[in-house]
């Protein structure tokens, strides 16, 4: 410890040298100093539940409003090391406190990584968060700030392990739908709706009630996020939409959140991608949201001073281990006592980062080996293991961690009332809001659904006039034949273009689904039914240009079944569109394997060689089975022929069947294309089941983190 001790002081600046630690931190008109412990009278949230004769004291200013907690973690503020305020003398009385606390005791959280063994990224962190106060987890990159608070939030993966307590309103359980909010670092929105109508149509998946209801809760969080201005806008951000800039961006991801009225708000980098200027409305907007009674705990690498003033505790992370915890005026005591006091004229979270940051190694040895021609630089010599090393041990031996202890004793001795579970809208009015949201985004986005149906239309186009005018002689079977099969074909690959749309739509199932906003049931029937115009108006469109061009036969019925195969052909092509994109998750590896499997299934499809002729093992079993083109291809045939004749010479005439029979392997019986027909819908439905099921397990591998928590605890009580 006296070798720690004693290195310290090589960390200190140029700027830091020259006065005594006590001139190092801020005097009393500094922008960010206000009076310790400050927390407002919240105001209590429809149905958050009140404590009854909770144990924690509260101090209110004589003739003022505010609530201010009580934390031995202050006390040596004012106890003359560091300048403060003075205050007038305090009653000290009991109050109810509305809201929802969380408290973390030992908190360790392991990942398994590439090695055998498994790494910590978590290292027993202890904290808490009380309603209307702003708790922020800071550290450097990699320091464990988004796995402690998907920790604390029940959202870790399947692959991390979390050991430890996390108790909510004094009680070990989860938190109940409803109760809380989790907004991630990068949230997808939907570009071609405006923030009114976004917010609404999520109002309507979350809650239920009348829609007028509603209504008025999403104009009250349009008021708390400071979005009235951009109520009307579209979001936009693709397809040529001017979107809004970052900053609305995010409000109108923590909207999303506020509609529940959450009693815990966990926020993953609010601050992400965003300027000063949005990045202070943006704090300036949560520290409103606190005041009105909610609890926020969010991460965040570093700020400014302004931003820094409106923290009220910081728990602040280095390598997974907590170097402190407590008020924002006791962590700049505590780097002081440590001997890293923060120099006058820099930001406090710029200066603990440099302390805390192991990255800066490498910018010491650049400036080591710069000694000769700047000197200056040279003088920052101190190791950041050996800072960390002793901020940690000068943090295990404070009154702020002993303060910490006697908190989290005082918010798990007794336990509160339960948070309720709220209402959720049922399933059918949840299909009913996405089945509408996407018909209206389908009507909105142009690039990714009218450029689509222009495009089948112009390919449709192009096939029927380069096969125009084929007459009905025996001699134009072949080529009838292979037009039919560059139409399926083609317009199937044509599909590709919906690559984009469709990895929109598993991003946006998976934000929300992750909030228990929709389910994969839900989802998949509400995308079924709106996709079902969009697609029926393509196949009647194309279906018409190249039925015509082509010379078919004129016959209503026979036209309708060429319309129906092929709106069947594209169901399954969009089933297997989105199938590919829910495993691959990316556009490149999902255009790729698109295109892949659409080459193999024309390869098999029985044109470029007759089915009952394929090698056996792989094409004919079981590619050619699970091609659709086979089956599409076969039905339009047999449409085609099944029930004409041909002359061959002047006195002789032969079927359809005959004429087709050396060419494709067709049926002559007159109901197999209303069986190809079935099978191409069954085929569409499978695929559906299948991305159901893929879905499924995705949730459940988040569910599973649930499962586990609940085990840990019940060890624990047993222990």
């Amino acid at each position: 410890m006296e070798e720690i001790y004693s290195q310290s002081d090589q960390y200190m600046s140029p700027s830091s040298t020259t006065s005594s630690p006590a001139s190092r931190v801020p005097s009393s008109n500094f922008f960010y100093l206000r009076k310790p412990g400050a927390l407002r009278q919240p105001i209590s949230f429809e149905d958050s539940p009140v404590w009854d004769e909770t144990d924690i004291e509260v101090k209110v200013d004589e003739g003022g409003d505010s609530i201010n907690a009580a934390s031995p973690s202050l006390s040596k503020i004012n106890s003359g090391s560091l300048p403060s305020p003075s205050l007038p003398e305090r009653e000290v009385i009991t109050r109810k406190i509305a809201g929802a606390s969380i408290a973390w005791k030992d908190l360790t959280v392991t990942k398994n990584g590439k090695r055998k063994y498994s790494d910590k990224v978590v290292k027993s962190s202890h904290g808490y968060a009380l309603p209307g106060t702003m708790t922020v987890i800071m550290g450097p990159a990699k320091s464990g700030k988004s796995t402690l608070l998907r920790a604390l939030a029940g959202r870790l993966p399947n692959s991390a392990r979390m050991y430890g307590e996390v108790f909510v309103n004094g009680k070990k359980r989860h938190m109940p739908y409803g109760s809380y909010g989790y907004v991630d670092r990068e949230t997808t929105l939907i570009g071609p709706l405006t923030v009114r109508e976004f917010l609404y149509y999520s109002a309507l998946l979350q809650l239920p009630g009348f829609f007028c209801q509603k209504r008025s809760v999403v104009e009250d969080v349009i008021d708390a996020m400071s979005l009235g201005d951009y109520a009307n806008k579209l979001i936009g951000g693709h397809c040529f939409m001017r979107g809004l800039r970052s900053g609305e961006r995010r409000r109108i991801s923590i909207a999303r959140e506020l509609v529940m009225s959450p009693h815990i708000l966990f926020i993953d980098e609010p601050l992400y991608h965003l300027d000063s200027v949005s990045t202070l409305l943006m704090m300036v907007t949560l520290k409103k949201l606190a005041n009105s009674g909610c609890t926020l705990i969010f991460t965040i690498c570093q700020s400014s001073t302004e931003v820094f003033g409106l923290f009220d505790r910081i728990c602040l992370l280095s390598n997974g281990k907590t170097l402190f915890f407590g008020e924002t005026l006791a962590c700049l005591q505590h780097f002081s006592n440590a001997g890293f006091p923060c120099p006058i004229m820099q930001s406090p979270s710029d200066h603990f980062l440099r302390a805390i940051n192991t990255e800066f190694d490498r910018i010491i040895t650049m400036c080591k080996s710069w000694q000769d021609n700047h000197g200056d630089l040279s003088s920052v010599t101190m190791d950041t293991a050996v800072a960390i090393r002793t901020i940690e041990a000068t943090y295990r031996s404070s009154e702020d961690a002993a303060a910490v202890e006697s908190m989290i004793t005082k918010l798990t001795e007794k336990e509160g009332p339960s948070l309720k579970r709220k209402g959720m809208a049922g399933n059918v009015t949840r299909v009913a809001v996405l089945t509408w949201r996407s018909l209206l985004v389908m009507s909105r986005e142009w690039k990714y659904y009218w450029l689509r149906l222009i495009l089948y239309m112009f390919l449709a186009l192009c096939i029927g006039t380069v096969f125009s005018g084929l007459g009905h002689s025996l001699s134009s079977v072949m080529t009838r034949a292979a037009a039919i099969f560059v139409f399926v074909s083609f317009t199937s690959l044509l599909g590709v273009t919906g690559v984009p749309s469709q990895l929109k739509e598993i991003k946006i199932y998976t934000g929300e689904e992750s909030n228990k906003h929709t389910g994969a049931f839900v989802f998949l029937l509400g995308q079924l039914i709106a996709s079902l115009p969009f697609l029926f108006l393509i196949s009647i469109s194309s279906s018409l240009v190249f039925y015509f061009l082509i010379g078919l036969r004129n016959e209503f019925s026979l036209l309708m079944y060429f319309v129906l195969n092929f709106f069947a052909c594209l169901l399954v092509n969009e089933g297997l569109l989105l199938l590919v994109a829910s495993i691959c998750q990316n556009i490149f590896w999902s255009i790729l394997s698109f295109l892949s499997i659409h080459v193999i299934m024309m390869l098999s499809a029985g044109y470029f060689r007759i089915r009952s002729a394929l090698p056996g093992p792989a094409w004919m079993y079981p590619i050619s089975y699970i091609a659709f083109h086979t089956y599409s291809i076969q039905g339009l045939l047999e449409n085609e022929y099944i029930g004409t004749s041909f002359a061959a010479g002047q006195v002789r005439t032969i079927s359809g069947y005959e004429a087709l029979e050396n060419v494709y392997d067709i049926s002559e019986d007159s109901n197999s294309k209303w069986k190809n027909l079935l099978v191409l819908f069954v085929m569409a439905v499978a695929y559906k089941v299948l991305v159901f099921i893929l879905l499924k397990c995705c949730i459940r591998k988040n569910l599973c983190i649930h499962k586990l928590f609940l085990c840990n605890q019940n060890t624990n009580n047993h222990r």
